[in-house]
């Protein structure tokens, strides 16, 4: 099975993975989610890390989306990964957001992992855009 572990500063991991569940399924368990709370020791937030992963093998893989890339979450969830064996079968990507999430959580078993991530970092390049709404003047309001 390939997994999607998302992990931040603060709740955008937790609130990332709610939005997910609303539009890509609900109790989906190969979206994992855990993050750095204001104020939690980095012993706690590894722990969290540990038992989040307990349940990926060998044989599966780790679709790794952290907020910020070099941050804390994503480097010590990844030592975590390393930790466990898992490195080797796991892809990380920082810099996380909703569509690159919900692309991956629909896109993830229709290809290789390295594909994917390949194919997620090029769409969530080209999904930022300004949104531009066109204002026009009637006669009242001039």
């Amino acid at each position: 099975m390939k997994y999607i572990v998302l992990v931040s500063h603060g709740t955008l991991a937790p609130g990332l993975h709610n939005a997910l569940s609303m539009i890509a399924g609900e109790n989906r368990k190969d979206i994992i989610s855990t993050s750095l709370e204001n104020g939690m020791g980095a012993d706690v937030y590894t722990e969290n890390v540990r038992k989040c992963i307990s349940g990926i093998t060998q044989e599966d893989e780790i679709l790794l989306l952290g907020d910020l890339i070099g941050g804390s979450p994503l480097t010590n969830a990844s030592n975590v990964i390393a930790e466990a064996g898992l490195l080797s079968k796991t892809v990380i990507i920082g810099g996380m957001n909703l569509p690159l999430a919900l692309n991956a959580a629909l896109m993830k078993d229709a290809m290789e992992l390295h594909e994917l991530a390949v194919m997620l970092m090029a769409e969530a390049r080209e999904g930022i855009a300004e949104f531009k709404v066109e204002v026009t003047e009637t006669e009242d309001e001039i």
